[in-house]
């Protein structure tokens, strides 16, 4: 059958876009980026704790991200076993 092979081979560069599309799409760029680095600047300015922000800010760019790219290696993992995507 063809569509499990083609599963297999689609879904690791499509959850990769995925993860691409979610970094880059408006609403992300617009409260993430945009609000996180504005609120980091504002904060370091006033209190002086420039690394320390710097170092949350990007923690928490972290934690929305790293979750989707545990998701792609599972579902790569998963593609890659014997008898996976209906066989």
């Amino acid at each position: 059958m063809l569509v499990p092979q083609a599963v297999r081979i689609v879904m690791p560069p499509v959850t990769s876009d995925f993860i691409a599309l979610f970094k880059d799409t408006s609403v992300c760029s617009a409260i993430t980026v945009i609000e996180l680095t504005k609120r980091y600047s504002v904060l370091a300015l006033s209190t002086g704790r420039i690394v320390e922000l710097a170092v949350v800010t990007a923690v928490l760019y972290l934690c929305m991200s790293w979750p989707l790219a545990l998701l792609s290696r599972w579902f790569e993992a998963r593609l890659e076993q014997p008898g996976a995507a209906g066989h």
